[in-house]
């Protein structure tokens, strides 16, 4: 029923494919201290931004709601280390050590359930923000200096192995400008060291990971592959999605540089290769922005912060038009009581359009078949 579209408007938010590119020499700028809890957004056994009730509303087909528990994991075996996306509001280029809205909207709807499998850390940096990346894109000219970003998560990366590890494994996540900052990290600090060894994978969302055409290795890494079963550890999830009736047109993102290099693409809910069921939670908010959507016709009141609908949305890779993306396909049915529709455009000019996609719910869309795969890995680590 309800089909109706639900966009985001008039913010830039997280476009940053430009952050991928060779690993940036460290900026000459004061040092962070992340010996400090301050300087991190979530650290284990804080009051933090990722201590959160994540209960959620199943909402089925045909209107019903139930309520799905959530907790955290106890005494959870491995550790997430997660960078967050383009979420700062602060007017100046580069953001400050402070958290506001976006910091904290956005570990709510990417990280925070993460926590029922892992600890989690996310070190606060000093990354390009909204304001930065809105000048850079209406004039063309970059105005900030990405190595100021990097150098403060390469600097968390390391204090975190020195004093919080203790040879636990490990699962990188980040998303948009977080994966451009990653991708850089892993090759220079990961990639061929003896600290792959307790990388069990790295859920790099929303910006490029390079592969040779055809192939799981080389590129962006040369000793990582694509993660090719949820048992495989050692590997990479990666994707940027698409609606199936909104394909990407002059877009960034699906896109790959270098002769016979394309945008590597695994798909949560079939990482063999095909389509299947995406288990997504949508949030009250899309990182940070509210979302308007109703769910159901007639309207019903839901209570929790987060929303699943099973059965919703599928999902593909595919190779289309020189583009490799994550189609995302809404199965619908006007004959039901539920929405026919799902939030996380981002519109310009009125319409949604092939530039960025469904970039602002890359994370949300697969959400419950990601925190699957972190299990299935985590327990295939512990076992070897």
């Amino acid at each position: 029923m309800l089909r109706r579209a639900h966009y985001v408007r008039a913010l830039v938010l997280t476009i940053t494919p430009l952050l991928v590119s060779t690993p940036p020499l460290l900026a000459q700028s004061a040092v962070n201290d992340y010996s400090d809890p301050a300087s991190w957004l979530c650290l284990p056994g804080h009051d933090d931004a990722c201590t959160l009730d994540l209960t959620a509303t199943v909402v089925a087909a045909d209107g019903s709601l139930t309520t799905e528990a959530w907790f955290a994991a106890e005494d959870a075996p491995i550790d997430c280390f997660y960078v967050y996306p383009t979420v700062s509001r602060d007017q100046t280029p580069d953001s400050d050590m402070m958290a506001g809205p976006g910091e904290n909207g956005v570990v709510r709807s990417q990280l925070a359930r993460f926590a029922s499998k892992c600890r989690v850390y996310t070190p606060l940096y000093r990354q390009v923000t909204i304001a930065g990346l809105q000048v850079a894109l209406a004039n063309g000219v970059i105005e900030w200096d990405a190595n100021v970003g990097y150098g403060d998560v390469v600097d968390a990366w390391h204090y975190y192995l020195e004093h919080h590890n203790d040879g636990r494994g490990v699962i990188l996540m980040g998303h948009s400008q977080g994966t451009g900052v990653l991708v850089n990290m892993i090759a220079a600090e990961i990639d061929g060291r003896p600290v792959q060894d307790r990388m069990i994978s790295a859920i790099l969302l929303g910006n490029t990971v390079t592969v040779p055409e055809g192939e799981d290795v080389g590129g962006s890494f040369d000793h990582i592959p694509l993660c090719r079963s949820a048992d495989q550890i050692g590997c990479v999830i990666t994707y940027m999605s698409f609606r199936s009736t909104v394909p990407p047109q002059y877009s960034r993102f699906g896109v790959a540089e270098g002769e016979g290099m394309v945008a590597a693409c695994t798909n949560p809910a079939a990482l063999g290769g095909g389509a299947g069921e995406l288990e997504a939670y949508f949030g009250r908010s899309i990182v940070g922005l509210p979302s308007t959507i109703q769910w159901t016709e007639p309207a019903k009141t839901i209570e929790t912060e987060f929303v699943k609908t099973p059965g919703l949305v599928r999902g593909e890779c595919v190779q289309k038009n020189g583009y490799s993306y994550l189609e995302v396909t809404v199965q619908g049915d006007p004959a039901d009581a539920r929405t026919d529709d799902i939030p996380g455009d981002l519109v310009f000019g009125g319409t949604p359009g092939g530039l960025w996609g469904l970039h602002l719910v890359d994370v949300s869309l697969s959400m419950g078949n990601l925190v699957d795969i972190v299990d299935t890995q985590m327990k295939a680590y512990l076992k070897r």
